[in-house]
Order: structure tokens, then sequence, then C-alpha cells
């Protein structure tokens, strides 16, 4: 194998590791269908990657895939005498792992038996499609692809093998459990990386980039996240539609690529608002804002790990994150359905989500009603395990130091209490903010007028003296949202002032949830809030006494 000098971090790994004579096996997981930085200004394929950068000088390499079979990349006419005809029974995954396993086996006895030493890798390309879950025919294939790194016939020879999947999760417990094998993370393409890739790219792609060539030398952080394949493609795309990318459009492009390479797993919601337009919470707003200054100052050991928003049902806490992200110019990552009822589909998902949001750079990390989404410490409910290795990852990636200053997790909710207490610990969320519906007429009417304004409709000062005796109490920002849209419609047929239709509205007005439901979410938030001067004076009270 060649020296480490040159090489990423994690292929430096794996040439020490077998350069020593420490490991023979080794499982890639992650970003293993991308394009790498070749010899000769080139990308090449993973496997490519393997065969010009970790065994160049080994004299036969086999690849197996169940869609092509066993295929001998180096080497034909050595293993050629050996068999013949590869492709006649290679097609069957447990038939090909047989005949490789067997070759590894005659290849070794020449070397013992003081013939030629022949040097094989063997790569199992998406190992996950063939040896996956536990059953009695991947018990076998498994056990023997194991092997390769135990049998001592074999790891004293020069064998090595690479088992390439996606996600560690989708193979084989054998396999991923393999104390013998050294798992390497193949992690997203780093923003230097990214930036070589668009500098080779100005030349066979000149209008594509026509508006970057000033930004390229930093335009990789730009495109953080992102695969180089899928930039690549991105390039050829908009050089065939004669179109320029333009840095304004950077944000929303980066966004398309993410979540076309994690369809349904996340959302990516680039800043668009601020925190001026969150209506009150001043002492809130001030301590956000500080955070996020500590953020731009890189005093990462400063800014909290998370923040817990929690409020009754439709206070703003979605709002409040987009503001939140706007202010500090940073995307939010929004978790979607990254549940499956497929066994391991979930692990395998939520994998692929820390994998990218990792290599984004500094965001947000959105979990809405997270207790529902976190999954449970004990083993009770209907998918005990499943909730359980659910709750185990993310309170794992939560607490990860590592991230700090570089991922904020945000949950919010409206049942703090179903939230698991160790989630919500220092270390994992710093920051609980209660969010609150109005407490006054003046509150009430300064939302109405905030939420009119947004929709094109007047509300004047003069208005409040109008509506003051009959504005409805303990108000949402998501009630006044749905209350103004549908007076729009009334406002327009009967071209009437919004105040006029608002008093008859309130007249009888019924609201849309319970004050008894509110005012319980109510205490439950002030009871998990971090600091006092966040609750207006009336809930500073004991909640019965506000009924």
């Amino acid at each position: 194998m060649p020296t480490t000098s040159t090489l990423p971090a994690w292929l430096n790994r794996i040439v020490d590791l077998y350069n020593s004579h420490s490991c023979n096996q080794f499982i890639l997981t992650g970003n293993t269908h991308d394009l790498f930085p070749g010899g000769k200004e080139e990308f090449v394929t993973l496997t490519e990657l393997i065969a010009q950068s970790i065994v160049p000088r080994y004299n036969v390499i086999l690849t197996y895939d169940i869609g092509n079979g066993l295929r001998v990349e180096r080497g034909s006419d050595v293993f050629g005498k050996w068999n013949e005809r590869p492709e006649a029974t290679s097609k069957n995954s447990r038939t090909a792992i047989e005949l490789i396993t067997l070759f590894l086996r005659y290849t070794a006895n020449l070397a013992n038996i003081g013939q030629t030493r022949i040097k094989v890798a063997v790569i199992l390309k998406d190992a996950h499609l063939f040896a996956g879950a536990s059953t009695s025919e991947t018990n076998a294939l498994a056990f023997l692809v194991r092997e390769w790194s135990r049998e001592p016939l074999l790891t004293r020879h020069d064998v090595v093998s690479f088992i390439l999947a996606e996600n560690a999760n989708d193979l084989h417990p054998l396999l991923r459990q393999n104390s013998q094998a050294a798992p390497i993370n193949v992690p997203l393409p780093v923003p230097a990386e990214i930036d070589q890739l668009l500098q080779r790219s100005v030349e066979p792609f000149p209008l594509a980039l026509s508006e970057l060539k000033d930004q390229l030398p930093h335009a990789g952080r730009q495109f953080a996240g992102s695969t180089l394949n899928s930039i690549l493609n991105l390039l050829k795309l908009k050089q065939h539609q004669r179109e320029a990318i333009h840095q304004a459009d950077l944000a929303r492009i980066k966004a398309q690529l993410i979540e076309r390479e994690c369809p349904d797993l996340i959302e990516i919601l680039p800043p668009k608002m601020n925190l001026d337009q969150v209506q009150g919470q001043e002492a809130l707003k001030k301590h956000l804002r500080q955070n996020i200054g500590l953020w731009r100052d890189q005093k990462l050991d400063l800014i909290p790990m998370g923040y817990l928003i929690c409020g009754p049902v439709g206070t703003g806490k979605t709002f409040l994150v987009r503001c939140l992200a706007g202010e500090a110019n940073v995307p939010v990552v929004v978790l979607k359905n990254f549940r499956d009822k497929w066994y391991g589909s979930t692990e395998s998902n939520l994998e692929k989500i820390f994998r990218t949001i990792k290599a984004m750079g500094e965001c947000y990390v959105f979990i809405d009603e997270a207790d529902q989404s976190l999954g449970r410490r004990d083993s009770s409910g209907s998918e005990p395990a499943v909730s359980g290795r659910i709750y185990s990852m993310l309170a794992q990636e939560m607490s990860n130091k590592e991230n700090r200053g570089r991922i904020v997790w945000i949950l919010a909710t409206s049942r703090p209490d179903l939230v698991e207490v160790d989630l919500k610990r220092p270390g994992r969320i710093d920051l609980k903010i209660p969010l609150f519906p109005t407490t006054t007429p003046e509150e009430g009417f300064s939302l109405l007028q905030t939420i009119a304004q947004n929709h094109g409709l007047s509300l004047p000062e003069s208005d409040f003296t109008k509506l003051r005796a009959t504005i409805p109490d303990l108000m949402t920002p998501g009630e006044v949202e749905s209350l103004v849209t549908d007076l729009r419609r009334e406002t327009l047929l009967n071209n009437e002032p919004l105040a006029a239709a608002l008093q008859r509205r309130f007249t009888d007005y019924i609201p849309p949830i319970a004050h008894e439901t509110i005012l319980a979410q109510v205490q439950l938030a002030v009871q998990e809030c971090s600091k006092p001067e966040y609750i207006p004076a009336r809930f500073r009270v004991p909640i019965s006494s506000n009924v």
C-alpha cells in the first residue's frame, strides 16, 4: 500500500491498519456512492479510488455486486488460470462468495508452499443488498466474509477486503460487529474538495460557473453537505441550459441538492426572517442574539448544545425557529419522515441524516412534535425495540461535544412533560424557551396588527378602542393567522374595514382550543422554563388563579 502523506484521513487509517498487519478487512460506510479526487485531474468512484490509491500494486482485484456478479477488475490472466469462466457461477451471491473464498485460500496456499505470492483485494459493493438482514442464507454468506478477516491462512497472506454499504445498520450483524474488521466512515466532501471540483470544472463548464469565478476559492463552503456527484450533475445541467449559477442562488441550490440526496428524510429551510419579526419576548430575543454573537465570534464553548421550545399549540414555535435561523444566517434542517416500518431502516435513515448535518457546517437541527418523534428510553409500547434505538442514537448525537458550535439541536413540543428527562438535561438541551398566548388586550391587538399587515390588511391604532372590550383572551399566532385569513375573504366580499369584521366575529367568538387546554400547556411550559424573565407576570402565579 502507498504512504499516507497524500491521502485523506479515512484513507490514511486504512493504509496504517493494513501496513501494520493489524487488520485486513474494512467496512466502508457513509458517502460510498460519490466521486472522489483521483489522479490526473479526474474524479473517480470509490471502487476506482481503492484500486488506484490503496491497492495499486495488487495482482488481482475482484469486485462483487448483485447486479453484475463477480468481476475481475485486475489480474484476469491470473484468475483465469484458476477459473476459466467465473461468470458462469458468480450471479448467485452465496456461490460468488464461496468462489472468492476458495480463490483466496488457493493463493494463500501457493504462498505457503513457496510459490508465487499473489496479492488479492476483494471489494463487495452495496453489500447490504446481499448480506443484510439475518436469514439462513445470509448467515452462511456473512460468516464466510467474516472469516476472510479471521482465518489465519488468509490473515498471514496478502489478502485485503473492502465491504461497502451506505449505512452500517443495514449490514448483517456478523459483519458490522466483527471486532477484526475496521469500520471506516467515508465522509461527505469537505469544502476544500468541493473547491477542487469547482476549479477543475471552470474549463468544461464555463457558462455554468461564469458568475462564480471570483468566489471559487470560497464557494466550497456554500455547497457543504452536498456530494461531488450532485454538484457535477448540476454543472452539467446548467451548462446544457446555458445558465449561470449566481451567488444569491447558492443557499437554495444547496438545499435542493441535499434534499435530493436524502429524499423524504429532511427539509432545509433557508434563512429568510429574523428576530425582529417575533412580537414581544424582548428578554428572550436579547439572550438569543447574545448566543448568536458568541457563535459569530467563534466562542464555541459558550454556545448552547440545544434549545427546547415549548408552549401551547399555535404559539409560533416553528416561526421562532425560522426567525432564529435568519438572525444567525444559517440553515434549519428539519427532520421529517425518518421512521420506517422495515427492520433497521429507521436507524439507517438516522445514520444518513447525522452524516449530512455534520458535513453542512453550522446549522440548526429542528425536531417538531419532539414528544412523538424522539422515541422512548424504556421498553414499553407497540414498537419498543425501534423506539429505544431511536432514543439511544439521538441522545448520543445530541450530547456529542464535537458538535458544539456547529450543530444546535432545537426541540419543539406542546407537551414537554412527554419528552424523556435525559434528553432535556444540560449538555443536550441547555436552554428551555417557553412561548405563551396573549395575556392582555394590548398584546392581542398588537398580534392582530402584525398578522393583518402580513396579509396586506390595515388595522390602525385608532381601532384598538373599538375592539378592546371584545378582543379574546389567550390568543395564539396560529389562531390569529387562521382568523385573519378567513376575514380577508369577508372584507373583500363585503367591502368593509377589518376592524368591523373583527368586532362582529368577536361578539360570539368561540376559541379553536379550549382555554383549559391552553392553560394546562402554559403550566407545562412554565415548569420547563430556564429563566424566570421569559415568563409573563400573569403566569408567574399558580395557573389555577388565571382560570
